[in-house]
C-alpha cells in the first residue's frame, strides 16, 4: 500500500518541487518545528518558497517508519545529505483531505534524537 505521505517525500527528494505541491491543497496549513524555530504557513507557494529556499544538497528523507489511521497519516525518518551523511530525525504528520490532498502538514526535526534506537533503525524501513 502506498501513502500520500509516502508519495510527498519521495517527490520532494527528487527536486520536483512544483509536483510535491500539487499533492497539497491549496490553502494547505503547515507548521514546521525546527531547531531554528517555528515555520507556520498556509497555502502551496508559501511551501514552494520554503522549499525553494532551503540550502542545495542532495537532500533525502528516509523513510523508517509509515502508518495511516482514517485520513491521518505518518511518518518518522532519517534526513540525509550528500547520501551519507544523515543530519537528524524527523516526524510527519499529513491530514488527507476527501479530495485527496494534504490540507494539514507538520512536522519536527531534531538533529541528534532518533525515535528508533540505533539498532532497529533498519527494521521495517522504507526505501
Amino acid at each position: 500500500m502506498s501513502y500520500v505521505i509516502e508519495d510527498y517525500y519521495a517527490t520532494v527528494d527528487s527536486g520536483r518541487l512544483r509536483a510535491a505541491v500539487s499533492l497539497l491543497a491549496a490553502d494547505v496549513e503547515f507548521a514546521m518545528i525546527l531547531p531554528t524555530g517555528v515555520n507556520r504557513g498556509r497555502g502551496r507557494s508559501a511551501m514552494l518558497d520554503y522549499l525553494s529556499g532551503r540550502p542545495e544538497v542532495t537532500r533525502r528523507h528516509r523513510l523508517l517508519r509509515v502508518a495511516a489511521d482514517g485520513d491521518v497519516q505518518f511518518a518518522h525518518g532519517a534526513v540525509t545529505e550528500h547520501d551519507a551523511v544523515t543530519t537528524g530525525y524527523f516526524v510527519g504528520v499529513m491530514h488527507i483531505g476527501p479530495d485527496g490532498r494534504i490540507d494539514r502538514y507538520q512536522v519536527s526535526f531534531s538533529a541528534d534524537f532518533a525515535l528508533l534506537p540505533t539498532q532497529s533503525t533498519s527494521k521495517g524501513a522504507q526505501q
